[in-house]
């Protein structure tokens, strides 16, 4: 039998994939459809984002049954819980932090292409100084190659949004 605690966890990150698909197929549903400039409807900005929110919401939805008490069974889901070590949390956290300083700090003070060029080079820098345990590799090679990652992706997706699919970034 399933351990208790890990159909809890499913249905709790069940309940918030639901929440957030929902979340998603609704902002999609209010993004401008640019009717006046006479776009196709099957190629609005919220399409896409509505898809992929829709296919969450579903995602979650069969989590949640699946977290059903009863359910799963068999060595894998017996020997199952939460043994997480130390580097994978603090992975998980330090990609958590990321994430909100982009979210919430650099987007909107920064023209989105810096902000997103700050956010890969960060990202790249901290997670391959944290490899470097395992291989040797220069810093100023990687530094240069984490910049130029960072230049393009910043640069690719300001003119991939603007200005092919006209979505206006903060």
């Amino acid at each position: 039998m399933r351990p208790q605690r890990l159909n809890r966890a499913d249905f709790i990150t069940a309940i918030v994939l639901i929440v957030l698909g929902i979340a998603i197929v609704y902002g999609s549903w209010t993004m401008p459809r640019l009717e006046n400039r006479g776009i196709h409807p099957s190629s609005v900005p919220g399409l896409v984002p509505g898809i992929l929110g829709f296919a969450l919401a579903v995602c979650g939805g069969i989590l949640a049954l699946r977290s059903r008490p009863g359910r799963g069974s068999g060595a894998a889901a017996e020997g199952a819980s939460f043994n997480y070590d130390r580097p994978q949390l603090l992975r998980l956290g330090i990609t958590a932090a990321l994430t909100l300083i982009y979210a919430l700090v650099l987007v909107g003070t920064l023209p989105f292409w810096l902000a997103t060029a700050i956010f890969v080079l960060a990202f790249i820098v901290i997670f391959e100084r944290m490899a470097d345990e395992m291989r040797q590799r220069s810093f100023p090679r990687m530094l240069v190659m984490a910049l130029t990652q960072a230049v393009i992706v910043g640069a690719a997706t300001h003119l991939i949004f603007e200005e092919l699919f006209l979505v206006r970034l903060p």
